[in-house]
Formats: C-alpha cells, structure tokens, sequence
C-alpha cells in the first residue's frame, strides 16, 4: 500500500511561465493567480507568466510565486474530488514551501500566505545588504563535514550550514568572505565541487535575524488552524499540528537550518513510501533518490501529471 505525503518546493524552483498551463487548463488554478494577485496588489501572474526573468527572481517575487504554483495544483487536486486529510500522513515543504504546505493543509488562507511570502521575501532582502552575503553548495559532503566547514570558515563571521538537502548536497550562508572561505576549505575535505548560489541575500542563517523579528510580528496577527494533516517542520524534522508551535517555528525557521534530508527520512520511519512534489520545478523529487533510494517521489506540475495522479 502507498503511502503518501506531499510536499512543497522552495526558492530557485521559478521560471518565466510557471502557471501558464496550469490556468490555460483549469479554471481552479487561474482563481488561484487571481486571488494572489489581489491579495498583493500587484500582477504577479503577469510576471510569472511572461516575465522578465530578473523581476521574478527577486525574492519578493519568487516566494509567493512558487507557493501560487503549488496552491493552483491543491486546488485543481480538491476540485476532482481529492482529500488531503485522507490521501496524505503528513505535509512538508522546503523553506518557504512551509508556506504552502500550510496553505495546502487548511492552516493559512491564501491570501494571507501570499502576503506573508511577500513580506518574507522583502524582510530577507532588507536585513543584508546585497553583496555582504552569499550561499554556497558543498557537492559531496556530508552535513556533519559541512558543520565543521562552515565552523573554520568563520574566523569572526557568519557562516553556517544552511541547509540540508542530501549527502552530497549541503548549503552553507554567510558573510561573502566566509562562504569564500568555506568554498576553499570544502576542496581540501574531499568537497567534489562547490557552487555559489544566485541568490540575493544569505538565507537560514542568522544573518537574518531582522527578518525573523519582522515574520514574528507578521504570523502574531495572522490568524493559523491547525493543519488537516501534521506538518514535518524545517527547523525539527518531526512533525507537529499545534498551532502556537507552528507559528513559532515559522520565526525560527527564517535564521535556522533546513532539516530536508532528516525531514525525509523522519517521514519515512512513520510509514511515508511516496513523496508527492506539488508545484513548479521537480528539485525535491530528485533529493528523494539521493536521501533514499526506496522512497518513490512523484512531480504535480503540468495538467497531464495532475490528470495522471487523478486517474490513479
């Protein structure tokens, strides 16, 4: 027997017409990009689908266009007759996707995670000024050598292991310097490559502690439900459906490490064999072979994958 989760992609999954297809071909999934759009007053459906590149990947922009992505796939899922609270055991999402999977889950409205994406991208943005920060992947190291990395690199600085995607594929944050450092410290423990991110600020570490303080005041007056399924949250790998936890883990979140790679294999210990990517891009589905070569994943992205998962 399957058993499902679904799970949300986060940043670096936009590209210029994400959600075209979508609302060409469900009325659902154009509400969606509607109501987004209203909820920030801005035409952010416009941008997804046509672009220009360089205004999308602004984090402002990205971040409640990915999670618009993957809410136009829940909704097109709920309005042929799909249950989340019986088809799936937990919801996940990477970084921002915590939004999504909340939203997905009945906890935030849409309108209210779209303007706290917004807000997120604007406040991540604020805290450092571009060009102080960097991220960078370490390919072929472990988290544990990571840690270690980031810790030498310091020297002073901030530098810490961001996130955990995969053995083999862990990010390290920080002041530019150190991340430089990190990158060359990486090649002498056995580090296959390490690649700078083109990201504009250093996320998850706590350099962005000023934009942790302003999503602390932004989720204190939003109004959380607690999730239709339990949430495998980012900053624990473990799962939780309590409100005042979950809203405190959303701050936490913001300077703490992505637990994905533990996150995963927490799911799998509670019986979870397929994971469900819902949205743009198929980045989460390809960390499932690498974190667990049992664990099945599949991608909801395009029409005809949303018509295939419904038929089954």
């Amino acid at each position: 027997m399957t058993t499902r989760a679904f799970v949300f992609p986060g940043q670096g999954s936009q590209a210029v017409g994400m959600g075209k297809e979508l609302a060409a071909a469900f009325p659902q999934a154009k509400a969606v990009f509607d109501e987004v759009d209203d909820a920030l007053g801005q035409k952010l459906s416009t941008l997804m689908f046509e672009g220009p590149d360089d205004q999308l990947t602004l984090t402002e922009n990205a971040q409640p266009a990915i999670m618009a992505v993957s809410m136009a796939v829940m909704r097109v899922l709920a309005a042929n007759g799909f249950d989340l609270a019986k088809a799936g055991k937990f919801v996940a999402g990477h970084s921002l996707g915590e939004y999504s999977a909340l939203c997905a889950a009945g906890s935030l409205s849409l309108a209210d995670a779209a303007r706290l994406l917004k807000l997120r991208g604007q406040a991540m943005q604020k805290a450092v000024p571009v060009g102080l920060g960097a991220m960078a992947a370490l390919l072929g190291l472990n988290f544990e050598q990571a840690i270690e990395v980031a810790k030498e690199a310091m020297q002073g600085q901030v530098c810490t292991a961001a996130n955990d995607n995969a053995d083999g594929q862990v990010v390290v944050s920080g002041h530019a310097e150190a991340v430089d450092r990190a990158i060359a410290i990486a090649a002498g423990k056995g580090a296959k490559r390490s690649v700078k991110l083109p990201v504009s600020a250093p996320f998850h570490c706590p350099l962005m502690q000023p934009a942790a303080e302003a999503m602390r005041e932004a989720l204190a007056a939003t109004t959380i439900t607690a999730p239709v399924v339990p949430l495998v949250a980012n900053v624990t790998a473990t799962a939780t459906s309590d409100v005042e936890t979950i809203r405190r883990q959303l701050v936490e979140q913001v300077c703490g490490t992505v637990r994905w790679r533990e996150s995963v294999l927490f799911m799998k210990t509670q019986g979870v064999t397929e994971l469900v990517e819902c949205g743009a891009g198929k980045v989460l589905s390809g960390l499932v072979k690498r974190i667990d070569k049992e664990m099945l994943a599949q991608t909801l992205g395009s029409p005809a994958e949303i018509e295939t998962f419904l038929k089954a």
